[in-house]
């Protein structure tokens, strides 16, 4: 089943979602090499040259004074690159797709400040590192062997992908610097904390496929509408509060919570609508779904399926039992207290 179906008729932002498939698709290489592939193939050195130029550049535009054309489109995927130093010399690019090539240097982009698009996938880079490009929007790295998130600093960057690298921890993802990124793919990492992720205007979270067993920092991610955190070794669900005032969809899919008692840690997640657990030890408890409601009254769906008139009425009353047990209980014990006080 992919995420897909658990998006099915959930649409808080169906433009942000479009981009997220089903999350096993790293398995399928996306037409890339294998996430955790052995690079060990030397390649013959292989220069982008004019001819290859030619024939990769498209969209005739004007230039910055309006007096002058240049072409600002520029694609060579899969091309056995391994050196583009020839693009320091086209600084009116906008859009550039290097994707599928054997690239570990792409400092070569750091001349073109025009650039708006960048996808640099599937190749050898060990670092995203760039200088700061004023009006990059859309960049991916994703499935090469990157292994840290620094030198990361574009100030109208909206969109960040670096899934099916090699990053074990989160660092130097400036909110400062990066105060327009929305949407953050690190899917199919080596993370093992989600420290690091400090960025208030964030949207859209990836982080399935790590090594997580708990959630922390993301607690002042006060604009999070989407968090995937599907196939990791997440137990317990703290580390989630109020301040996440946006969060409306949840998956923790393919995880490890096994006491029904932790959706209770949900409770102060005010937007949260829809909740994807499945595949977790918990889903096994006969009274699943309805405890789920009981803990967290706002849900509107769990997993595939929404929640009917019922169900809600049902755990409605549940609650209310639940509510004047602990009422009678607290009467009780206060009783007690003043029987046992001296006179």
């Amino acid at each position: 089943m992919s995420d897909e179906d658990d998006l099915e008729d959930f649409d808080p932002d169906q433009d942000d979602l479009e981009k997220e498939d089903d999350e096993k698709e790293t398995e399928e290489g996306e037409d890339y090499r294998k996430e955790g592939e052995d690079f060990t193939e030397d390649w013959m050195p292989n220069a982008l040259t004019e001819d290859l130029m030619k024939e990769g550049l498209s969209l005739l535009c004007k230039t910055g004074n309006g007096l002058a054309h240049a072409y600002v489109k520029l694609e060579v995927k899969e091309r056995d690159l391994t050196d583009i130093s020839l693009l320091r010399s086209y600084i009116h690019l906008r859009y550039v797709d290097v994707s599928e090539n054997h690239l570990t240097d792409l400092s070569p982009l750091n001349y073109l400040t025009h650039l708006l698009w960048l996808k640099a996938d599937g190749n050898r880079l060990r670092s995203a590192r760039l200088d700061e490009l004023p009006y990059l929007q859309i960049a991916s790295f994703a499935y090469n062997q990157i292994t840290d998130t620094e030198g990361i600093s574009h100030p109208r960057l909206v969109s960040l992908d670096l899934k099916g690298n090699r990053i074990r921890m989160v660092t130097g993802l400036d909110p400062q610097k990066l105060n327009s990124l929305h949407t953050l793919e690190l899917r199919g990492n080596q993370l093992d904390s989600t420290l690091g992720i400090n960025l208030p205007k964030l949207k859209n979270l990836f982080l399935a496929q790590n090594m997580l067993k708990k959630v922390e920092g993301l607690e002042n991610l006060s604009n999070l509408t989407t968090l995937h955190l599907r196939d990791n070794q997440i137990e317990t669900l703290s580390g989630f509060s109020g301040e996440m005032k946006s969060l409306q969809y949840l998956n923790l899919r393919g995880n490890m919570v096994t006491d029904l008692g932790e959706l209770a840690k949900l409770r102060d997640l005010p937007k949260l609508r829809a909740l994807v657990l499945l595949e977790n030890p918990c889903t096994d408890e006969s009274d699943y779904r309805q405890e789920a409601l009981v803990q967290v009254a706002h849900l509107e769906r769990l997993d595939k399926d929404f929640y009917e008139e019922e169900e809600r009425a049902e755990a409605d009353e549940i609650r209310q039992r639940m509510k004047e047990d602990q009422e009678h209980e607290a009467e009780h014990d206060h009783e007690e207290d003043l029987d046992q006080s001296p006179n």
